[in-house]
Parts: structure tokens; sequence; C-alpha cells
């Protein structure tokens, strides 16, 4: 596993801890691998997900550690998204 992935997957669940997320959202790393957030937590998980959003290692970074906003991020085309907009606007909203 890359450790790009296992910090991700750490910061991400310090973020989530106390909350809840209702549905499925995947984080794809162009090149690394995947992340997948759901009711259950963070993993480093390809499975099937409501959304998938699709960026590079960089991105990725600024945007869990709120450097880049990821609305900002998809409306200049560095953060591509896949399936259901509302899950990805939901997760936007816990990233900030």
């Amino acid at each position: 596993m890359s450790d790009i992935l296992e910090s991700a997957v750490s910061v991400l669940n310090d973020k989530f801890e106390g909350q809840s997320f209702d549905g499925s959202v995947k984080f794809e790393l162009v090149g690394i691998g995947a992340i997948r957030i759901d009711e259950s937590g963070v993993s480093v998980d390809d499975g099937d997900a409501d959304c998938t959003l699709s960026a590079d290692a960089d991105v990725f970074q600024a945007i869990i550690e709120g450097d880049t906003n990821p609305t900002a991020a998809f409306m200049t085309g560095k953060l591509k998204v896949d399936g259901d907009m509302g899950m990805a606007l939901k997760l936007g909203s816990l990233l900030a």
C-alpha cells in the first residue's frame, strides 16, 4: 500500500471522527490507488461507490489538508466527479 494512501486514510479518519457519512464515495488517486469513504469509515478500497472522485496525488493532498477547495478544484478541471454529485457535495462539506 502506498504511503500516500496510508497517510490519507489516517488524516480522513481523524477528520470524520464522530461524524457519520451516509453513502459511499471513492477517491481515485491517478496512478496510485483508491480510498473509499462510507458509513464504516475510510479505507484503502477500490470497490463500487455512489460517487467517484478522481485527481492526482497533489490535488488530493491539498484538498484533505484544506489548502484547496474541492469545488474550486472541480471547476478548474483538477478534480473529476462521476456519479452522485450530491454525495460529492456532502463529502466536500465534511472536508471543509
